[in-house]
């Protein structure tokens, strides 16, 4: 299993996420954790994540998971074609619904266990991975969830790693209220593991290894 789990885009470790993937090449980017902005700001998301993996040396192509509500057989197949997926920030339970509407939950859990795909993601894309999303809602509103999606929010991560992400902390661009704080402190309350990422750390899962930077 590959993981590359940021605070905020490649952090200070973009070379190692490369180091990761081997030659880039095409790579997946999933931004549906902003399917509750409007229309041109979600646009804008899409956008903006281009332009860095192209300087990256990749061809990205957004999938957005909209698309394959019902039609998982359908997903498995489109990101097998790719080696890699980025998955960006956002509503970090508006993308876990969307994951669950499409059956990307099942489709990544699999690939990701049989390391047939290296997968990238950031801010939301990297605390979907953990166990719980307790103390998201901290920065987070579940309450988006209904009106994007029609489905209830979920509060359990893909288990993928064994500690929550808390990410942007002690940022003072991405987290002036303190949520990060409020995160942890629900977390603990909870029992729950975790590990916070500066805006320049990462975590990256490579087989058995898992390890901060």
């Amino acid at each position: 299993m590959r993981l590359f789990l940021a605070s905020y885009r490649f952090g200070g470790h973009r070379d190692r996420f490369l180091e990761m993937v081997g030659r880039p090449g095409r790579i997946a980017v999933i931004a549906n954790a902003c399917d509750s902005w409007p229309a041109a700001a979600r646009a804008s998301s899409v956008t903006s994540e281009l332009g860095p993996l192209r300087s990256a040396g990749f061809d990205p192509v957004e999938l957005d998971l909209r698309e394959f509500v019902g039609r998982t057989a359908e997903l498995a197949t489109t990101l097998a074609s790719f080696p890699a997926v980025w998955v960006r920030g956002g509503n970090t339970f508006v993308l876990r619904a969307q994951l669950a509407r499409s059956g990307g939950d099942t489709v990544l859990r699999r690939m990701l266990v049989d390391d047939s795909l290296v997968y990238g993601g950031y801010s939301a894309g990297a605390c979907i991975l953990g166990p719980t999303l307790t103390g998201i809602e901290s920065a987070d509103p579940p309450d988006e969830v209904k009106p994007t999606t029609g489905a209830e929010p979920q509060w359990d991560g893909l288990g993928l790693i064994s500690r929550a992400v808390v990410p942007h902390w002690q940022s003072e661009l991405l987290d002036t209220d303190d949520a990060g704080a409020r995160m942890v402190g629900a977390l603990r309350a909870s029992s729950a593991d975790f590990v916070t990422l500066t805006d320049e750390q990462v975590l990256i899962v490579d087989g058995v290894s898992e390890q901060v930077y």
